[in-house]
């Protein structure tokens, strides 16, 4: 840490999720970025790929070029594979800590990570030593990891809601129907690739039917909290707008728990969580809200059925499903106030 700001490294720093962690991070008033680090552009500016970016920032460099011995901070925006060995190469450096907006730590067992990554963990050791942190669950264990583990997108907008309720023994743990929308941004720069349909970018598109990689998380984190298995499906869909995630997650209550319960719960739980947003009662929700934003926004609503109802969650994928989470974090490690730096809206 130098002059009271400390110094970060971005790998990966041209993707999409990379970029806006720049962006946030360019006007954080307690960070000075040292090293952009990615595998093409080298020697270029950032701006060449988002002129959002204002500030004067170092050009793009390899990151074998980073001289290691004052940086704080190394966040990992890197394909999944590729973190895992570049964090196992700097383990050794004691202060330096590491918060990964990749799928490379998120999983506890290498052999859940091989069947949905189809790649050998190359750092299984290192599993244990990170933390997968929602910081609205975790807050007080951060501080405790040299690895944080942001969550992927789609689990983000399904657990701050759910798991508290889980916790709390409130809902049936069968027929949980989770139907997730995504702005075509979370499959990343290489969608037409991913996706050869022509018109992918004006239509609605489910994909990753009972095999997403996300599946993953949602099951492990889930269980974690409850004392029987949880029964679900999740479908996840991109739609035709680049950024915004809204999560339908359709649950059945238990004896004598109403959608006024439920309500009052969320509200409680997350009443000092400063970036989750509980709305009145049956109220309507989309993304035109936590666009551009670190928030999370909720709305409880009665279905017909008096057991059943509909929990609305939305967040921004790029912000807070990656790189506003990310930043979060790091705002907690160093004790600084959680939202500085996330306030620009």
């Amino acid at each position: 840490m130098s002059s009271n700001k400390i110094n970060i490294v971005v790998a990966g720093a041209t993707g999409y999720v990379g970029l806006d962690l720049v962006k946030i991070l360019s006007s954080h008033p307690k960070v000075n970025i040292r090293y952009l680090c990615a595998q093409k552009k080298i020697g270029k500016r950032i701006q060449v790929f988002d002129k959002r970016i204002k500030k004067k920032l170092p050009k793009i460099s390899n990151i074998k070029k980073v001289e290691w011995n004052d940086i704080d901070v190394l966040f990992t925006s890197l394909p999944t594979g590729e973190s895992q060995i570049l964090v196992k190469k700097l383990n050794h450096l004691k202060n330096l800590k590491i918060i990964d907006l990749a799928a490379d730590f998120r999983l506890n067992n290498k052999k859940e990570f091989k069947k949905f990554y189809q790649k050998k963990h190359k750092a299984p050791k290192l599993l244990k030593k990170a933390l997968y942190s929602i910081p609205e669950f975790v807050r007080k264990d951060i501080k405790k990891y040299k690895i944080i583990s942001c969550p992927g997108c789609y689990p983000t907008s399904i657990q701050i809601p759910l798991i508290p309720l889980i916790k709390g023994n409130l809902l049936k743990k069968k027929d949980v129907i989770i139907d997730s929308k995504s702005g075509f941004s979370g499959a990343g720069k290489n969608l037409t690739k991913k996706f050869t349909h022509k018109n992918i970018y004006s239509a609605i598109h489910a994909y990753g039917i009972f095999k997403h990689r996300h599946t993953s998380e949602i099951d492990q984190e889930l269980n974690k909290v409850s004392k029987s298995k949880i029964s679900y499906v999740f479908t996840p869909n991109l739609i035709p707008t680049f950024r915004g995630m809204l999560s339908s997650i359709y649950v059945k209550l238990n004896n004598k728990i109403t959608a006024k319960m439920i309500h009052k719960k969320l509200k409680k739980i997350h009443s000092k969580n400063y970036f989750v947003k509980i709305l009145p009662l049956n109220k309507e929700l989309g993304t035109e809200n936590v666009i551009n934003t670190n928030y999370c926004e909720i709305s409880i609503c009665q279905l017909k059925e008096k057991n059943r109802i509909l929990i609305l969650s939305s967040i921004d994928n790029l912000i807070k499903g990656a790189a506003g989470q990310a930043v979060q974090n790091m705002n907690i490690i160093y004790d600084f106030k959680e939202s500085l730096g996330l306030k620009w809206e």
